[in-house]
């Protein structure tokens, strides 16, 4: 059978790489990342918990559009409003510089977000600061004390010891809050395009106190239960592209026949050996294009113009002149959560994974 050429989708790539049985299975890992946008396998050493908002998102890109209702915009994150097909969550690696300083200060942090693993060209839409208390403080009949919030922008690395005023910093939030429970949202989305260029990015500056510490246990537990992270929302051009309607539902059949038609594939991250760093979903049915274009070509191959007047002159000339192939003709997409080489939580949207439709082209 003719091999003919194939369509640069993850799915595709899989069916190549299986297909192709002289190529070396390190070569075949390496063209799979490739259509991942993934330089390396990723290898996670301490990953966090997927948070729950993640989690949520990746289930909701898991259920097809309601019959009647818009298909979601690809390369589009509805429950932010703005482009992308990249949601990262950066856990905060900073340390603290002080704790309880000069009576009202209850701790003063450097926040740090690793940005090496944002890809060149990626565009960064929206980061979203959230400051998180595990626990509420609070016991018993307690009065509630207002605490205050501050967030500064470093422009150069604070150390532990150093004064607060010995190092530049740029104001960018003041907030009084009580409830510690909650968590804290704050739009850092201007401060982290800066961040991608390594030079720039220094961190923030989170310092958290009392006007009157009346009582020393209320700062006590705050360094102890806080919890910061950074969700990130980007999108990477060169994996956006397509613009064609996806479909809401898909039924690929199984057939026998040799036409030209979808057949069933499912890749199962278990067998690849991706098990470790991909948490959802285990596996997904891809499907692959494969059968004969024969003349006449009808209607339902999906031919071009071009592959009927090719399978003309092919019988009339069948050594001269090749069949056209059967190839995918509509695709759809799907989403996936894996952990990164720096444990980050990411969810990813890839275009063109899934065969819907086969044609003659």
């Amino acid at each position: 059978m003719r091999l003919c050429h194939l369509h640069s989708s993850l799915a595709v790539g899989i069916l190549w790489a299986l297909l192709v049985g002289s190529m070396d299975l390190k070569t075949q890992e390496n063209l799979l990342l490739k259509s991942l946008g993934l330089s390396v396998k990723p290898s996670p050493r301490s990953p966090a918990p997927v948070p729950p908002l993640i989690w949520k998102m990746f289930q909701t890109r898991t259920v097809p559009s309601p019959a009647g209702k818009e298909p979601r915009r690809p390369c589009w994150v509805e429950e932010f409003n703005v482009p992308g097909n990249i949601i990262r969550v950066f856990p905060d690696q900073g340390g603290f510089i002080h704790k309880r300083e000069q009576g009202w200060l209850c701790l003063q942090k450097r926040l740090y977000f690793n940005f090496s693993v944002l890809e060149e060209g990626e565009l960064l839409t929206m980061a979203q600061l959230e400051i998180k208390f595990r626990r509420n403080v609070y016991r018993g009949s307690a009065p509630a004390h207002p605490f205050e919030l501050s967030l500064y922008r470093a422009s150069q690395l604070a150390l532990r010891g150093m004064s607060t005023h010995a190092y530049s910093r740029q104001p960018l939030v003041e907030q009084s809050f009580i409830h510690l429970h909650k968590s804290l949202i704050f739009n850092l989305t201007d401060v982290a395009k800066d961040w991608q260029t390594p030079t720039k990015n220094v961190g923030l500056i989170l310092e958290i106190g009392t006007p009157t510490l009346l009582d020393g246990k209320l700062c006590s537990d705050i360094d102890a239960f806080l919890d910061t992270s950074l969700l990130v929302v980007s999108l990477a051009p060169q994996q956006c592209k397509n613009t064609r309607k996806k479909r809401s539902s898909y039924y690929t059949p199984i057939s026998t026949s040799n036409i030209c038609k979808p057949r069933r594939l499912y890749i199962s991250f278990n067998d690849i050996g991706w098990e470790n760093w991909i948490i959802a979903p285990k596996g997904y049915m891809a499907n692959y294009c494969l059968g004969e274009c024969p003349f006449p070509l009808t209607e339902e191959l999906n031919s071009t113009n071009h592959a009927i007047l090719q399978t003309m002159v092919h019988s009339l000339d069948p050594e001269g002149t090749p069949q056209p192939c059967c190839v995918p003709v509509r695709l759809s997409p799907i989403s996936i959560l894996y952990y990164d080489n720096n444990d980050n939580v990411v969810l990813r949207h890839y275009e063109d994974m899934v065969v819907d439709e086969c044609g003659c082209r």
